[in-house]
Parts: C-alpha cells; structure tokens; sequence
C-alpha cells in the first residue's frame, strides 16, 4: 500500500518531501533534472572557494564536497594507485583530474605526492570552477582548463592517468565524455566515488544535499557495473582491480574505485 501510495505523489512534490539524500528511479536524465537546481548554481562554487581557502591557509585538514574537516579521510587505494602509476613514469605522475573542483583531491594526497620527482595536476572543469580556480588556487603544480582537448595541448609531458572521482555518475552522457578521453590512449583511467546498483540495472536518482552544505539538488547516476567496465574493456581498457570507495548513501548501492589500464600497456 506505502509503494502505491508514493507513486501517486506527483515527482516534484515526492523530492520536495524528502529529506536530502538520493531518491527517485526516474525513466530519463532530462526528467530528473527538470526537478533539480543543477550544479551551474553559484552559491556552490562559492563554498566550495571560501572552505578550500580555509585548507590552503592551514585552518582546516581537509575539504570535501565544501565541508572542512579537522582531519583527512585518505583513500589509501587512490593514493597506492598514484604512487604505482607514478613509479611507471619515472617517478613522475601528470594527471587529469576530470571534474576536480578546485583541486579538493589535490590537497587531500599531495602529502603524500611531494617526493615524486615531477608532479602536475590538472583540473578539467565548468568555467566557474576555472575562473575561481586560477585566480585562487592556480600554482607550478595545479592548473585548470576548460576541457581535455584544452588541457593535453597546453600540458609538454605526456598524460600518465585521468582521474574521474565522483564526477560521472552527475553528467548527462557520461559515456560520450568517455569516448572523448578514450581517443587521447592514455595508459591508466581511475574512476572513484562512483555508484553502481545492486541488481545491474541502471538508475536515474535526484540527489538532495543537506541545506547545511549549501542548498542544491541534481540529477545522479548510478551505474550497471556490468555496462560500466564492458564499455571500458570494448574501447582497449583492461579492468586491473577495484576496491570499494568512501561514499555510503541512503539507497541500495556499492560506490567502488576502478582502475583501468590500456591493453597495449597492460
């Protein structure tokens, strides 16, 4: 009777009910985001910028997602996966962190990052992001483009590893980004913080944030992990292992961390 009743609840009024969290099994992308303020929202980037500044000044440890924290959840399988691709290439690592914020990743592993003999850490993000970012945030090691092609052709070494952390599962076509990094044959692609169902059936979500992170709500993917690694393996990537990712949510779900190679290097 509960399930008959909720869906009666017309969408916009079911996600309005709700307190944050994902909800929803929407039939298409452009349904959900009919009833979401998306991420172009300003106030975002703008707590974003004031709690990374807080990390660069030494008042906080860690910033994630715009909330600071007194101490640095690590994703040690993220960091061993940098340090081995890195020891591939020279002890050096050059890295596309594909919708990085202002470089949230960058601080939280750079520690453990400073003894590589060369480190450069770019950021491919929306162009409030990169205006916020290389006006505040911009150094030697981190910089900030608009798009890959903007970045591969600016970049005079050769990219060793594309990071997505979180980002896939909030594009619209997460799969033709994909075939645009897939052309460039870059030897690793890590994906991180990504969602994948339970019964291998992809789901389209509406995700809520808390109003006491900012106020915002946006489409969210969560992924057919079935799918997911065999798109990677039909375009030349071999899956080299996995591990389970920070993130625990309020609905049926694994978030995991993937580590792919290309098969000519693998």
């Amino acid at each position: 009777m509960k399930e008959i009743l909720i869906q009666k609840i017309p969408a916009k009024l079911f996600i309005l009910l709700k307190g944050y969290g994902w909800y929803g099994n929407f039939p298409t992308w452009d349904v959900a985001k009919k009833l979401t303020t998306g991420y172009e929202s300003g106030n975002i980037v703008d707590r974003v910028k004031k709690s990374l500044l807080k990390v660069v000044k030494g008042e906080a440890a860690y910033e994630r997602d715009s909330v600071v924290f007194n101490e640095v959840e690590y994703s040690w399988e993220l960091v061993s996966s940098l340090l081995f691709i890195a020891s591939l290439n020279d002890n050096s690592l050059n890295i596309i962190d594909f919708g990085g914020s202002l470089g949230s990743t960058y601080y939280q592993n750079c520690f453990f990052l400073e003894g590589l003999h060369s480190l450069k850490w770019n950021i491919v993000e929306q162009p409030n992001f990169v205006k916020e970012g290389k006006q505040h945030f911009e150094n030697e090691m981190l910089k900030f483009y608009n798009s890959v092609e903007e970045c591969i052709s600016c970049t005079k070494e050769k990219i060793s590893v594309v990071l997505f952390s979180s980002v896939l599962p909030y594009l619209e076509a997460p799969y033709s980004i994909l075939e645009e990094v897939f052309k460039y044959k870059i030897e690793f692609i890590i994906v991180d913080r990504t969602g994948f169902t339970l019964n291998d059936k992809e789901r389209i979500t509406v995700q809520k944030v808390p109003n006491f992170i900012y106020k915002a709500s946006y489409p969210c993917r969560f992924f057919s992990w079935t799918r997911f690694v065999d798109f990677f393996e039909n375009n030349g990537y071999k899956l080299i292992y996995d591990f389970d990712a920070l993130d625990k949510v309020n609905i049926p779900s694994k978030y995991k961390g993937l580590v792919f190679r290309y098969k000519e290097n693998a």
